[in-house]
């Protein structure tokens, strides 16, 4: 026998040590994010901001891959920024009662860095929606202003400047602004909920479960062959099919929600969670690479793993706005 041949069984042994690899490091990360979620308002916001944090580097990994040069400390550390006022803003009131902070009208500073208001006397998506756009307007620019400078020193050995510059911003509005818009779904005029968020974790897993026995068992006709070979009609039906079942019982579990509403949230699911996929798929093809990292053993990058909720979570924030 050639002593420099694998043994005859050695992918049988591969597999099922990815296989073993891929249930450990699930199972793992599922008890953090549960835990996380359901640990209360303070646990959920630095999960959810370090979660932020590794997809945004992941995502830069992958612009540098594509010749790009994007600021990618700068990137993350405004992305943390981002996420965090968002958390505080939408949960002001929770933290109000839960610190015992004074709320009511002040004149100065004219841009607080928190608002303080009465509630009821103001719709609250008014009053989110101006002091947001005060803090990403200045957040932005002083980006600019910081990546800009980075370029002048490095130049000419960063190519293009204003490619990195676009790469770095585009990093923020991809990633951290539609994660941050999840604590518009975790906080409501009565406090921190985890059954929204958990919910919406349930329902995106029950569109990609439903996606994928349905396309492999019955996958004929191609979604969107030049970006995702793998993905069928076939299959996007039978994930709209069980997010849209698991929407209707959750009655059981969040009976507060109307049906409407939950059948709404699942269908948002179901139409742009498998967009949000494709947009990944269309990056990383784009760039050349098959996984967005190597974070979680067995199953890639968190880019890969929350791409779903990049195009999801902007229209369910957008609705839960116009809702009250």
């Amino acid at each position: 026998m050639n002593p420099d041949l694998p043994p005859a069984n050695a992918p049988a042994k591969r597999v099922r040590s990815n296989l073993r690899q891929r249930v450990v490091w699930g199972t793992i990360a599922a008890t953090l994010l549960i835990g996380c979620t359901y640990g209360g308002p303070i646990s959920f916001g630095l999960f959810f901001a370090a979660v932020q944090a590794v997809m945004l580097k992941e995502f830069y990994r992958i612009m540098r891959a594509n010749g790009y040069r994007p600021a990618s400390w700068v990137g993350v550390i405004i992305g943390v920024l981002i996420f965090s006022y968002l958390h505080l803003f939408t949960g002001f009131f929770h933290y109000a009662q839960l610190f015992g902070w004074q709320t009511g009208w002040t004149t100065y500073p004219s841009l607080s860095a928190l608002p303080q208001i009465l509630p009821g006397r103001v719709p609250f998506w008014m009053v989110l929606v101006r002091e947001t756009s005060y803090f990403l307007i200045v957040a932005g620019a002083l980006l600019m202003v910081v990546v800009l400078v980075r370029e002048i020193i490095r130049w000419p050995h960063h190519g293009q400047p204003f490619l990195n510059l676009a790469a770095t911003l585009g990093g923020l509005f991809y990633i951290s602004l539609p994660m941050g818009l999840l604590n518009v779904l975790a906080f409501n005029r009565k406090g921190y909920d985890a059954r929204h968020v958990f919910c919406l974790i349930v329902l995106v897993w029950a569109a990609d479960t439903g996606a994928y026995f349905a396309g492999k068992n019955f996958g004929r006709h191609k979604l969107a062959p030049s970006i995702s070979p793998g993905k069928t009609w076939e299959g996007w039906a039978g994930g709209a099919l069980l997010a849209l079942v698991t929407g209707w019982a959750f009655g059981q579990f969040v009976p507060d929600i109307p049906l409407t509403h939950r059948l709404v949230a699942a269908g948002v699911v179901a139409v742009f969670g498998p967009l949000g996929d494709l947009a990944e798929s269309m990056l990383k093809r784009s760039a050349g690479v098959k996984d967005s990292g190597t974070f979680l053993p067995g199953h890639g990058g968190l880019l890969d793993r929350f791409d779903a909720f990049l195009l999801v979570l902007p229209v369910l924030a957008l609705l839960q706005l116009l809702a009250g």
